[in-house]
């Protein structure tokens, strides 16, 4: 009973929420998949979350990257080549960090993630 009502609710909730508080919201959860790795980088389970982490932030940017790239995005152009150029950086980092694994260089694309998402939770809620 309770899956069937959270999974009504999820469905929902998807189709309410704008595409920037979703956006938002999937920054928001990658932030905390590699916040998670920090908090928890001696445990035994470290290289499994990271690379679940990684992977996950690895994903939303080059769903950014796509969508960026297009030609009828309705983005500024400036800040379509800043958002790609930022973009190239978290790739940079994310095989950096797939490389050579040190907590500490996860802390830039956890602070880059919740700032964009914080950005674009003030742009919803002041059109």
């Amino acid at each position: 009973m309770y899956k069937n009502a959270l999974a009504t609710y999820q469905e929902v909730e998807r189709e309410t929420l704008s595409g920037r508080e979703t956006e938002a919201r999937i920054l928001t959860k990658g932030a905390q998949k590699l916040q998670e790795c920090q908090k928890n980088w001696d445990s035994d389970d470290r290289s499994k979350l990271l690379d679940e982490a990684l992977r996950y932030n690895q994903r939303i940017w080059s769903i950014f990257q796509v969508e960026l790239a297009r030609d009828d995005n309705p983005l500024p152009k400036q800040l379509r080549s800043d958002l790609l150029r930022l973009s190239a950086f978290i790739d940079k980092r994310i095989l950096e960090t797939i490389a050579y694994p040190m907590a500490e260089k996860l802390t830039a694309v956890i602070n880059i993630n919740r700032n964009i998402a914080a950005g674009l939770r003030q742009s919803v809620a002041n059109p």
